[in-house]
């Protein structure tokens, strides 16, 4: 019998032990006994999300802009009696919208649409003040423009690199909707490259369901820790369409104000071919087993282009041995390079992959 008990003994005893130490490994797997008080389980740890440190970061350097614009209206039949002229000869027209300080000693990103035609501009700081804006340049190409105040305690937001933000990071738009004044919402990046023919073909935008109203044109779009990561440009306008609008990436931005205050315009490079979408079907007729690039289909003669020796039916894969998503970046990675810059291009020919290295050269259309 003594036996038998120590036989049983030791895997009850080393059970007892195994089940001890899972409890003191794992204590989720305790019971909670009847009566036990709540207080006794360990509190769960919320964390609150806020933007508000984001906000305080970048609010600042985003400002609201309103302009005024006199319209002549067309002559009466009593335009020259004396009492009705002075009521009649003129109308006021005013608009909104916001900017982004880009720099300390005054100079502000906006959108051209926002200063088009305006015979006044009127900036007003985050801090309440006001004061007029001179208009330095335009790029309506882009639908930029380039203001400049004389004010002190200016605070530019910090840029961050377009190459970094990604499908899902979370963004906050700031403006001056419909005039009501400083205005944040929040979103995510829904697209980026995204190419709006009917706006410009130089930039790939970044699309946000971020609210984005009229009024916001011109104001900053920043990253969930307030850096400016595009200029707010444009919504979808069709009917029932939501959540949908558009920035400029903001380093292609303050890359046009550099241009525009250093030249008057910005300086786009140009090679001298037009392209169309190399799609999965032409792809295949090429012989091809992707359809990453694009079709040349037209070579200015005595273009860089041409000097080159690319030719209609080349299909352009890489440039500067970057890989080309589409057309629109190929295009983009062309326009954003400065004249005189020699670029390797590598292309495919009646199914042979070649390359040849073509000199950048200024667009026809600039001074």
């Amino acid at each position: 019998m003594r036996k038998l008990l120590d036989f049983i003994g030791w895997p009850i005893t080393a059970g007892i032990l195994i089940a001890l130490l899972a409890l003191t490994l794992f204590p989720q797997l305790r019971q909670r006994l009847p009566g036990q008080a709540l207080l006794q389980q360990p509190p769960i740890q919320q964390q609150v999300v806020s933007y508000a440190d984001a906000v305080r970061q970048a609010a600042p350097g985003v400002v609201n802009i309103y302009t005024t614009k006199k319209v002549q209206l067309k002559r009466s039949p009593l335009h020259n009696h004396p009492y009705f002229r002075r009521y009649q000869e003129r109308r006021v027209n005013n608009s909104l919208g916001s900017g982004v300080i880009a720099s300390s000693d005054g100079y502000i990103l906006t959108n051209n649409h926002v200063i088009e035609g305006a015979d006044t501009i009127l900036v007003q700081l985050s801090d309440g003040r006001s004061t007029s804006a001179t208009l330095v340049g335009t790029d309506p190409d882009s639908d930029l423009a380039v203001l400049k105040v004389e004010a002190s305690g200016l605070t530019p937001p910090r840029l961050r690199s377009s190459s970094e933000i990604q499908v899902g990071d979370v963004v906050l738009a700031i403006g001056n909707p419909f005039g009501v004044g400083q205005t944040v919402s929040q979103g995510i990046i829904s697209a980026t490259g995204r190419g709006l023919v009917n706006l410009t073909s130089y930039t790939g935008f970044f699309q946000t369901d971020a609210a984005i109203n009229p009024g916001n044109s011109g104001g900053a779009l920043v990253d969930a820790y307030g850096n400016l990561i595009g200029i707010s440009t444009a919504i979808l306008n069709t009917s029932g369409a939501s959540g949908i609008s558009f920035a400029i990436p903001a380093d292609y931005a303050l890359k046009a104000l550099q241009d525009i205050t250093e030249y008057g315009v910005v300086v786009r490079g140009w090679l001298g071919f037009d392209a169309n979408e190399l799609t999965p079907a032409l792809a295949k007729s090429f012989g091809l087993s992707h359809s990453d690039g694009f079709v040349i289909t037209n070579v200015t003669t005595g273009a860089p282009a041409h000097q080159a020796g690319l030719q209609p039916g080349d299909v352009v894969t890489h440039i500067d041995n970057i890989a080309l998503s589409n057309g629109l970046a190929g295009m983009q990675r062309v326009t954003q390079t400065r004249p005189g810059t020699q670029l390797r291009i590598d292309f495919v020919r009646r199914g042979e992959p070649l390359s040849t290295l073509a000199t950048v050269a200024l667009r026809p259309s600039q001074p």
